[in-house]
């Protein structure tokens, strides 16, 4: 029996490919929300019905009970992890309080399970690789942010029966993210860049590593922690296992690109290791590392060079203490 579905964040990377595959692979109704503040216009597909609309202002409840979903993907959020210390009202009230939004609706429309993306940004700056038993520490209110809607969700679970599933992804990209994101997103920053003649900037000594995460191979297992019984109340990492310096990472990129440079700036306040187990992925979602990276980024900048530049709303800088110079000349 299809099944009604409601992604949040449906113009953005991760939402609006999993309803394209989806679309392309079920019988599903998918409908969506987003409120472009993030994500792309164009990304999302066509004939698929979505209400533009911000959380966190208590606009969703009567579309959403309208609606009655049986399956929530939740995945509308500002991502932006270094830059939420000079943005907490910003980054709490698009993520926890758009997040505690989303719970009552589910709750009042007897949604049959919520699928919430968190981050492994909850984990912090603990040795790698994270696994969903480890203890998290999160060093940057996004993380906090993140792991409060964690909580907040297992509660509405406990007193209210919500059934859930948390996946924590970590570095996805891919064709659909956004390359206009000042703050965010490090590969589509760099083919920005790239475009406009300027070099590719590596924080610090780029001795940081990271598992990047294509977004091809994630789609199928996004998709089964809303519809595996086995996923119910379970946490768990989603995304790549192959760590790569973020140097080597801008080299690999500088290889496709024709002519790139790549200089190094001050190192900024993050997590110098980040990537995750995969053993609970792959046995309840099917998870597999499918894509290596040379393949991933080239598909990724074809993309790139044919999207269609839509203008990106940064937030207000709330803090100016410690910003980095380089983050306040947002056009270099």
């Amino acid at each position: 029996m299809s099944k009604r579905i409601l992604i949040t964040g449906c113009a953005g990377l991760i939402g609006s490919n999993l309803a394209r595959w989806i679309v392309g692979h079920t019988d599903d109704q998918v409908f969506g929300i987003d409120d472009v503040s993030c994500g792309l216009r164009q990304n999302i597909p066509r004939g698929m019905t979505w209400r533009e609309m911000t959380l966190g202002r208590g606009h969703s409840y009567r579309y959403i009970e309208s609606e009655r979903p049986n399956i929530v993907y939740h995945f509308a959020a500002y991502a932006a992890e270094c830059l939420s210390p000079f943005v907490r009202c910003h980054n709490y009230q698009n993520n926890l309080v758009a997040t505690a939004e989303i719970v009552n609706a589910c709750i009042r429309a007897g949604v049959e399970r919520l699928v919430f993306t968190s981050s492994a940004a909850v984990y912090g700056n603990i040795e790698a690789p994270y696994s969903e038993d480890a203890t998290p520490i999160p060093m940057d209110p996004y993380g906090v942010a993140k792991l409060a809607c964690e909580h907040d969700i297992r509660i509405a679970g406990e007193q209210h029966g919500l059934d859930w599933c948390i996946l924590r992804p970590h570095n996805v990209y891919g064709p659909g993210q956004s390359p206009w994101q000042a703050y965010r997103n490090v590969f589509g920053i760099w083919m920005d860049r790239h475009m406009r003649g300027l070099p590719l900037q590596v924080y610090g000594d780029g001795g940081q590593r990271r598992a990047f995460t294509f977004i091809g191979d994630i789609l199928e297992p996004l998709f089964m922690a809303g519809m595996n019984p086995a996923a119910s109340r379970q946490t768990i990492n989603l995304g790549g296992s192959q760590p790569i310096s973020v140097l080597d990472a801008a080299h690999t990129l500088a290889g496709l690109l024709d002519g790139a440079e790549i200089e190094h700036v001050d190192a900024r306040h993050e997590v110098r290791d980040c990537w995750c187990t995969t053993q609970l992925s792959q046995q309840l979602l099917g998870y597999r590392d499918r894509t290596d990276l040379d393949t991933g980024l080239w598909r990724m900048w074809r993309w790139v060079q044919q999207a269609t530049r839509e203008r990106a709303m940064l937030p207000a800088i709330e803090v100016s203490q410690g910003v980095p110079g380089y983050w306040l000349r947002t056009n270099d």
